[in-house]
């Protein structure tokens, strides 16, 4: 893994008062780049999370890791707020970016980075 430091993952402690949309979409909101994943950021539980995460590692992306398996609500309930079935799912500023495969193309392309760089997202 890489020195990289996270900011502190998100827990799903507050999903129940508030009910699951609206616990993704204010954390959506709330962060510039988060990644609703297996696992947090240092201790991803899934292969795809942990590619999502070194891909945001290797370019110094600044990121809220979510973990969805503390959660079955959550956990089936981000699926149904991006109409994506799959987790991980990154989101920058507000908009679903995509999976892990998504992700990955992205990088590869260069995508990802002009991407990030266009919302503001990459440390300087």
């Amino acid at each position: 893994m890489s020195d990289q430091t996270h900011t502190p993952a998100v827990t799903a402690d507050s999903v129940e008062p508030v009910g699951v949309d609206a616990f993704i979409a204010r954390t959506v909101a709330d962060h510039s780049v988060v990644l609703f994943m297996k696992g947090v950021p240092d201790q991803p539980r899934c292969g795809f999370s942990a590619l999502v995460v070194q891909v945001l590692d290797h370019l110094g992306v600044d990121f809220v890791g979510v973990d969805v398996l503390q959660d079955e609500a959550l956990r089936n309930g981000v699926k149904v707020f991006s109409d994506w079935p799959t987790i991980p799912q990154l989101y920058v500023k507000g908009e679903f970016v995509g999976g892990s495969d998504i992700v990955r193309e992205m990088f590869q392309s260069g995508e990802l980075k002009a991407f990030l760089s266009e919302q503001g997202v990459l440390s300087a």
